[in-house]
């Protein structure tokens, strides 16, 4: 704990109105966000990277910003750092009954599908506080694909899904067959709602096949980008670039960096 009150004291003298840093004194909530946001991906890349050392770091990093965000809290007197951990805790016992709960609730162990229902009755009480929709809470700044699933998560948990994956790709076929129409009007609004449409139904297909389409994405992101890099390393070995060819050399280059890559 030692090591918490130093970090706390460091933002409270950054924030101090007579001898703060002044860059720090005139943030708010909305300007540091991004940096909250920025700082948890870092923390992602290092993890994909196998970086330790830079886990560490970015981890700090990111801890760094929950300080900040609560020690404005503090200023308002809304809240403090210690209410920020005091309602975690609870939060987290109180969705594993199974470890924290009374002997006969541990004794029962983990029950299928208690998470989502200890959420969802969560989310009922905070109807009560002006919440009616099950898609209340889902965050706006969540990346898209991963809004989409959570909203779909959110729809399934009341019935609304389809009953497998054969639905969902049939699904994926009619919004493909729509999207064509749409290429055919030449209407770029319409044809963005289609694309729209398409990718919200391949997110369901990922959560029906318990794949997380976020994770998904981005490994076949690295995986192209380490064969395209593969091509061009190739292309200057032979003092050539890349658009010195032809589409039929290109592609079969890029059929040798993936045997190679």
């Amino acid at each position: 704990m030692n090591d918490i009150k130093k970090l706390l004291d460091i933002m409270a003298a950054l924030r101090d109105k007579q001898n703060g840093c002044p860059w720090d004194l005139k943030q708010d909530y909305s300007s540091i966000a991004p940096y909250t946001i920025e700082e948890a991906y870092e923390v992602a890349d290092a993890i994909a990277r196998g970086d330790r050392d830079g886990l560490r770091d970015e981890l700090g990093d990111l801890l760094f910003q929950v300080v900040f965000h609560a020690q404005m809290a503090s200023e308002e007197g809304a809240f403090g750092f210690g209410e920020v951990v005091a309602a975690i805790c609870d939060k987290m016992a109180r969705r594993h009954p199974h470890v924290f709960g009374s002997a006969e609730e541990r004794a029962k162990g983990p029950a299928k599908g208690a998470w989502e229902q200890i959420k969802a009755a969560e989310r009922a009480e905070q109807a009560n506080s002006g919440r009616t929709s099950v898609l209340d809470g889902i965050a706006l700044s969540l990346p898209a694909l991963k809004r989409a699933q959570k909203i779909g998560q959110r729809a399934s948990s009341v019935g609304f899904d389809w009953p497998d994956a054969r639905g969902v790709r049939a699904k994926i076929g009619e919004e493909l067959a729509e999207l064509s129409a749409a290429e055919c009007s030449g209407r770029h609004k319409d044809i963005e709602e289609e694309m729209g449409d398409l990718l919200f139904a391949v997110v369901n297909l990922a959560r029906h096949l318990k794949v997380d389409p976020e994770n998904a994405l981005a490994v076949a992101n690295r995986k192209f980008e380490k064969r395209f890099r593969h091509m061009e390393q190739r292309a200057t070995e032979e003092r050539r670039k890349l658009d010195d060819f032809d589409l039929e050399a290109l592609e079969a280059r890029w059929q040798e960096a993936k045997r190679q890559v």
